[in-house]
């Protein structure tokens, strides 16, 4: 196939995948931002994981809050817990992969902190672990899946599952999900233009 026609199918299927995303998890969405936001006003932090694709969305997104998205702001507290070698390697040898998550929420979880799970099968054994020992906690859960939500569902508060089965599209939601939530925090947090409608990379916060 020349590469132009994978690109062309690739932004076909991300179109109309993009054309549910709304009807599918405007309402969850608009639940997930509350929480998040509420978090951070408190002065509690958010906890990012998942699996490879995953887990680079999981950094990327961290990245964004701790640096910034489009305004000049005070860092916000946000941690991957995908990015110390020496921890997954040590829990995975002496515990068994399943539990490299959850004991870095155990570690570093706090009550009202709020724990954001990637699987866009929603059937990872480590990020249901993780995400139980969250719960165990008292974090707020927030779920990224594909269709159906997989078993994540049952062990969260809020669950944005995008109408899709296509690994690559969920990972392009979740991604563009992520750069959303960054953009309304941003705003809520600090005023300023959002993200979508800022004409350069920095925004003068207020």
């Amino acid at each position: 196939m020349p590469a132009i026609d994978a690109l062309r199918t690739s932004l076909e299927q991300s179109r109309a995948m993009q054309d549910h995303l709304l009807a599918a998890v405007g309402k969850d969405f608009d639940s997930a931002g509350a929480l998040c936001l509420k978090a951070l006003q408190d002065g509690h932090k958010l906890l990012l994981f998942g699996n490879g694709g995953s887990a680079a969305d999981a950094q990327h997104l961290a990245a964004e809050l701790v640096g910034r998205f489009s305004l000049r702001r005070r860092a916000l507290p946000a941690l991957a817990l995908t990015v110390n070698t020496s921890t997954l390697t040590a829990v995975a040898n002496d515990f068994g992969f399943e539990e490299v998550f959850a004991r870095q929420v155990e570690a570093l979880g706090q009550p009202g902190d709020v724990a954001i799970a990637l699987s866009t099968s929603g059937d990872s054994p480590n990020i249901l672990a993780g995400l139980q020992a969250a719960r165990g906690r008292g974090l707020v859960c927030i779920g990224l899946t594909g269709e159906g939500g997989g078993q994540l569902k049952t062990l969260v508060d809020v669950l944005l599952a995008v109408p899709s089965r296509h690994v690559p599209r969920v990972q392009e939601a979740h991604i563009l999900l992520g750069h959303a939530l960054c953009a309304a925090l941003e705003t809520a947090l600090f005023g300023g233009a959002p993200a979508a409608t800022a004409e350069s990379g920095f925004t003068p916060a207020r």
